[in-house]
């Protein structure tokens, strides 16, 4: 926790600012602003961002599956 001397740092900030997001709105406040940055993502993407997000993520899975053991390749 900071002083009154000192700067807040910006993961400070952030936490403060979530959690009294989180006090202030009630589960369907999270949904509508998620509905919403799903289309605004849609609208600003195509296919290829899709399922290129799609494979890092499903190949993350496989390595948490793995245990950690990597192919070597970042991509």
């Amino acid at each position: 926790m900071t002083n009154n001397n000192e700067k807040m740092s910006r993961e400070e900030a952030g936490r403060k600012g979530g959690e009294a997001t989180a006090k202030n709105h009630d589960k369907e406040f999270f949904q509508e602003i998620g509905q919403k940055g799903g289309e605004a993502t849609s609208e600003n993407h195509d296919k290829e961002f899709y399922q290129e997000i799609g494979q890092k993520g499903g190949e993350a899975r496989a390595n948490q599956r793995d245990g950690g053991k990597s192919d070597g390749s970042n991509n």
